[in-house]
This record gives structure tokens, C-alpha cells and sequence, in this order.
């Protein structure tokens, strides 16, 4: 049999339960593969699932949401993914019975986001879809056979129903497109690290803590367990050698009753199950039993390992040692949990309708027993950002990439001058982040400041810093859109010796207004913790048409210097800014693609991507100082504090021709 050779593996969910202990094991086992892990930190993630792999070198972690088209293209594409095992989704049956539309955005459009970053790549050689038994339905109670892989599917509950949705969707993607696909089907997983929600932690936490265990209806409804080591160990498997376009049940043929799952659990903490075990009401439509035939897995050579006893047993040691793993879980512990998934925030839903509520875990998700209809419940605020500059180029396409990425946020209306009306904003419009794109620059380009200073002052020195002090008083980071003309290569940083300015240099170029007020702000804003300057060189993007593009600029001049020059790529570098919003950088960083690239060099590109006909001609700065009023900065800036804080960042060259060239090559 054919073996699979993955090289870079993408790893949706893998903060959770099920998709750590497989992360874990591939980080372990094969070194030589890149595990790549996304995960949103949704209130059953927990960071610390993945301790063991933290300081490995083949392991990475990424925070963000599997929704994010944006951003599931870019790792892709920057990490060179060939292979996906997507776990990531919604899963506790219960919560879905109470807002089963978060069920369909994360399960099916999640998945569908995924896919469709799949098709466009086109690198993808293993896409490994995780699904549940619970898609064929209830299978009878007198059943000798176990659903096989082609079993009809009928999900009878919201969840089960999503599941099944993607699974439709992963198939229509490998037969229309030809996707690599393979989909797995699993029986219930138990063992160290599962959220309390579920039926074995939950038991075993409110016998750690001498309390009842509630079991929905009469305990007669049967499923089957697995120790999450042999599921782990199964995906392994299914990794290296499963067949493309087939699907493999992850099961076992022991089955028990959830009475008894609560009874073996009573009898390892000593007691009495008689006076221990309380019924509650049964959920809707509580399926009586999920039976597998496992068997086309085995065939590969998986089997279980662990036996029931074992395997609890472990489990129970585990959460005695660990019982603050996912710090208070006291609402998960209730009878019939319903979880409402506001973004940031988790909230449970009790029957009873007492309020309480928590701080839990080392993410600091909040979990709430809400007051009865009608009443409200605090949550943690989710992303929202107030964007300055909406006339601006950089402001704009900042709007752009929020809409995209589905953050929130609104334009400032206030002038930044003017501290009354941004003290407005921010009460109006609550963000979280403060970006900070206005300013000016000049009209059409930076001589405009020379006759115009007072404005210029006012506007890039002023009104920054007002908006900084305002930022400072509501607690708010402020993303601070610099420049970096604000050096001039000299002695220690000569031209062509790849010596760059780094982020503490002083500024030593004075040539034009502009720059001068952009010195002297950035200069003064040390003195605020609340900001992170991003010194923007140069901007190019993809939007020829844009005459605030250097290369729509140079490709319109009759002629142009030709010196080397740190630039700012805005279609990579703009997605990245956003990304240090979320992590609350802060201080001075270089924003620029790493090297340098001089003027012509940009307009060869230009005629091999653009025109072949395209000619343009040289003068020098004396020539040059001739027809503009101010002098221009030429530089080098040293880009390695980004580099390191995004290791995937292309060079200057690389990313020219990605993002601006090849997508408008006409050659």
C-alpha cells in the first residue's frame, strides 16, 4: 500500500480536544513535517493542550478563525500548507439545540471557506475532514451490523445536521474540482484535556467535587468510547495511508450505557451509585444508540489499544492532577448546558434561571449562567475598530480588510485636532483598537507642506498626538501610521551595504516639512506606551490605476532616479498591521518588506509583467532637485524586528511581484 508523505500540515482546531493529542503526536513523531495549528481559542480551546509541542521546532501556532477567507489563503500560501486536517467546529449537541445557527456559520461555512482556499491555491494533496457517527443517525437497538461508510446519512439533531452539510460540500469539492479528500466518522473520544461539557469529563469533575451526577432520561441510550491516544493514533494512520476520496469510521465495538459510564466512574471514586446518580430530563430526540463497522480501517492496520478501565482510569488521574485546567467550569457542570457563543465571550444557559457568574481559564473567556429571557448578561467585547483617514488610501483599504475579515468597525468623524469630537467617537463607538491612517502627506505629493506648514502641523503633529493622549485616557492602543522618511543613507548606513536603519536610529533626515513633522511626532510618542508607530516607506499595492502607487508614480514620470529603496508592500503588509492589533504591539517597528529595490529594477518588472513596449529614462538627484521643491529620502531600513515577529513576510522583490505584479500581468 501506498504511503502519504505530507511536508507542511495545517491543523484547524487543534487548541481543542481531539485535534491536540493528534497535533501533539505528529509534532512527537515525525520532525521532519511542519505542523502548522489554527485556532480561535473558542471557549473549549485551551493554548495549554499544546504545551508538549510549544518549543518544538516543526510547530506553529496561529490564533484566528477557519471564517477568515483572508486569512486561510494567506497561510496556505505563506507556509506552503499541502495538507489540511480540519478539526475545527462547533460540537456539543446541547448547545446546538439553542443557537444552532453559530452551528451552520462554524461547521458548514467554516468548512466551505476552507475548501474554496483549496480550489484557488490549488497545492492541496491531503484534505482531511473530520466528521462525527452522529451524521447516519440513530441505528437500531437491535442492530448487529454497524453503519458502513456508505450508509445513508440522518442526523437527527442541528449539529449532527452541519456535519453532514460539510461533509456534502467536502464531497461536491472532491468530485467537481478534484480536491484530495478524505472524511473520517468517529465514535464518542474521551481522556486528558476534553472540555467539561461532555459526558465522561463532566461525571468525573462532579465526583471530584462529591456531587450528583445527572444523567439525561433513564441512561439507557448506548455509544461507544475511544481513548483519545488511539483516535489519535487513527488519524495518524488515515494521514499516511488513506485513500483519497474515502471515507473510514473511527470505532469500536464495545458499547455502553451511559448508566453504566456513571456507575464505573462511581465505583473508582468509591461511591454509591444509588444515591450518587440523579435522572434529569431527557434533551430532544436523544439518539438510543451510534453503532460503526470499523472494519475499512482496519484493514490499514488501526486498532484500539485501550481498554475501557484503563483508559478511565487515566483519565481520572489527569483531571485530580490538573483540576484548574480550564479554571471554573461551574456552568459546563450544569444538568443542560446551552452555550449562546457570543464572539469572545461564553455563556451558559441554565434551566433554572439563576444568574452566576465566572472568570474562567488561562484565556480569560468569560462563562456566564444568564438571567432568564428579557434579562442580560455582561460579555467580553469582540474585535471593533475606529479607523481615521476614510479620504486616505491607507484608510480605505483598511476598511476594506475589515469587512473581509468580518472585524467590525467604524470611520472617526471627529478632526484628530479637535479632542472634544474624538472623545465623542470613542464613546459612540466603543472599539477596541484605535488606527490611526489621517494625516497629510501632500497635494499631489509632499512639496504641498512646504508652502502649506501650519496645516501640516497641525494635522501630523497636533492632531496625532492629541488622538494618542485621548487613546491613552480610554485605555485604548492606538496603530499609528508613520513613515520612514525620516532617514537619508549616510556613513554608517551607506547605500548598497545592506545596513538598514532599525527602529531606535534617530532620524537624520530634515529635507522636506513633511518629514520633519513626522520626526518630531514620532519622537514625542515615545512618551506614550499606548501606541505602536508603523513606519510606512514608499507604498505600493496592486491597484495600478491609484496614483498614490509608487509604481503608478514612476511609470508616469518622463524620467526618474534610479537609487535603491526600503518599500511597503500594503497588500501583505496591511494584513499585518491588523495582526499586531490583536496581539497589542506596541513601540516603533520598520513596516517594510525586507531589502531594498531601486527604481529601475521596478520598472523592468513594469515591462515584463505590465508593458514590453514601456521606456523610460534616467537624471540624477542634481537633475532632480531641479524640478521638485523639497528633497526626497533615499534609505535602507532594517526590517528583521517584523521578519521575526512574521517570519512568513516576503522581500521586498518577492512581494512586488506577487502581490503587484503577477496579479496584473498582461504579458
Amino acid at each position: 500500500m501506498a504511503s502519504y508523505k505530507p511536508k507542511n500540515i495545517l491543523i484547524t482546531g487543534a487548541a481543542g480536544f481531539i485535534a491536540s493529542h493528534v497535533a501533539n503526536r505528529l509534532v512527537r513523531n515525525y520532525p521532519e513535517y511542519k505542523i502548522v495549528v489554527l485556532d480561535k481559542l473558542d471557549y473549549c480551546s485551551n493554548t495549554k493542550n499544546l504545551l508538549p509541542s510549544k518549543l518544538s521546532p516543526n510547530f506553529k501556532f496561529v490564533k484566528g478563525d477557519i471564517e477568515s477567507a483572508d486569512l486561510v489563503n494567506y497561510l496556505l500560501i505563506t507556509e506552503s500548507i499541502d495538507t489540511i486536517m480540519h478539526f475545527a467546529a462547533q460540537t456539543h449537541v446541547d448547545n446546538s439545540f439553542g443557537n444552532s445557527f453559530e452551528f451552520t456559520k462554524n461547521n458548514i461555512y467554516g468548512t466551505h471557506v476552507l475548501l474554496e482556499a483549496c480550489k484557488v491555491t490549488g497545492q492541496i494533496r491531503r484534505f482531511i475532514h473530520v466528521s462525527t457517527d452522529e451524521v447516519y443517525g440513530e441505528t437500531d437497538e437491535d442492530a448487529v451490523v454497524g453503519n458502513h461508510e456508505a450508509s445513508q446519512l440522518l442526523p437527527t439533531n442541528p449539529y449532527s445536521a452541519t456535519k453532514a452539510g460539510a461533509e456534502m460540500l467536502v464531497m461536491a469539492y472532491g468530485r467537481s474540482y478534484g480536491l484530495p479528500v478524505i472524511t473520517t466518522r468517529g465514535n464518542n473520544v474521551y481522556g486528558p484535556n476534553q472540555f467539561p461539557e461532555k459526558l465522561i469529563p463532566k461525571f468525573i469533575l462532579l465526583a471530584m467535587r462529591g456531587k450528583t451526577l445527572p444523567i439525561h432520561g433513564d441512561g439507557s441510550n448506548v455509544r461507544s468510547y475511544l481513548y483519545c491516544e488511539d483516535v489519535a493514533e487513527a488519524f495518524e494512520v488515515i494521514l499516511h495511508k488513506g485513500e483519497v476520496g474515502r471515507v473510514y469510521n473511527i470505532g469500536t465495538k464495545k458499547e455502553r450505557r451511559v448508566i453504566d459510564v456513571a456507575r464505573d466512574i462511581c465505583k473508582l471514586f468509591s461511591m454509591d451509585p444509588e444515591t450518587s446518580i440523579e435522572f434529569v430530563e431527557n434533551r430532544p430526540f436523544n439518539d438510543q444508540r451510534y453503532f460503526l463497522d470499523d472494519q475499512r480501517l482496519k484493514n490499514l492496520g488501526w486498532s484500539e489499544r485501550t481498554v475501557w478501565e484503563d483508559g478511565l482510569k487515566k483519565t481520572i488521574k489527569w483531571y485530580t492532577q490538573n483540576p484548574d485546567w480550564w479554571g471554573d467550569v461551574t456552568g459546563a457542570l450544569l444538568p443542560h448546558p446551552r452555550m449562546l457563543m457570543m464572539p469572545g465571550s461564553t455563556h451558559f444557559d441554565s434551566e433554572d434561571g439563576k444568574e452566576t457568574s465566572y472568570v474562567s481559564g488561562p484565556n480569560q473567556t468569560r462563562m456566564v449562567v444568564p438571567t432568564p429571557k428579557g434579562g442580560s448578561s455582561p460579555q467580553k467585547q469582540s474585535l471593533k475598530f475606529l479607523i481615521y483617514g476614510r479620504t486616505g488610501w491607507i484608510g480605505g483599504l483598511l476598511g476594506q480588510l475589515c469587512e473581509k475579515q468580518g472585524i467590525a468597525f467604524e470611520y472617526g468623524k471627529g478632526r484628530l485636532e479637535d479632542r472634544s469630537s474624538l472623545n465623542a467617537d470613542i464613546q459612540n463607538i466603543t472599539p477596541t483598537h484605535v488606527f490611526n491612517a489621517a494625516g497629510v502627506t501632500g497635494r499631489p505629493n509632499v512639496d504641498w507642506c512646504e508652502s502649506h506648514k501650519t496645516e501640516t502641523i497641525r494635522a501630523n503633529v497636533a492632531g496625532t498626538l492629541t488622538l494618542a493622549d485621548v487613546c491613552r485616557d480610554h485605555g485604548l492602543l492606538m496603530m499609528n501610521f508613520a513613515t520612514g522618511c525620516i532617514f537619508e543613507y549616510d556613513t554608517a548606513h551607506p547605500q548598497g551595504s545592506g545596513i538598514g536603519f532599525k527602529e531606535e536610529d534617530k532620524p537624520n533626515f530634515i529635507g522636506s516639512f513633511y518629514s520633519k513633522t513626522k520626526a518630531v511626532v514620532e519622537k514625542l510618542l515615545k512618551e506614550y506606551d499606548n501606541v505602536c508607530t508603523l513606519r510606512v516607506r514608499m507604498p505600493i499595492s496592486s491597484d495600478l490605476n491609484n496614483p498614490r502607487n509608487f509604481i503608478t508614480k514612476i511609470s508616469r514620470y518622463n524620467k526618474v532616479v534610479n537609487i535603491p529603496n526600503s518599500m511597503t508592500v500594503l497588500d501583505e503588509l496591511l494584513p499585518i498591521s491588523i495582526e499586531m492589533a490583536k496581539k497589542n504591539l506596541r513601540g516603533i517597528w520598520n513596516f517594510t518588506n525586507p531589502g531594498v529595490v531601486s527604481h529601475n529594477e521596478i520598472l523592468e518588472m513594469y515591462k515584463t509583467y505590465i508593458d514590453p513596449k514601456f521606456k523610460w529614462e534616467n537624471f540624477t538627484l542634481e537633475e532632480q532637485a531641479k524640478v521638485i521643491v523639497a528633497p526626497r529620502s533615499n534609505n535602507e531600513m532594517d526590517a528583521s524586528k517584523l521578519k521575526k515577529e512574521f517570519p512568513e513576510l516576503l522581500s521586498i522583490k518577492e512581494s512586488l511581484i506577487k502581490y503587484a505584479f503577477e496579479p496584473n500581468r498582461r504579458t
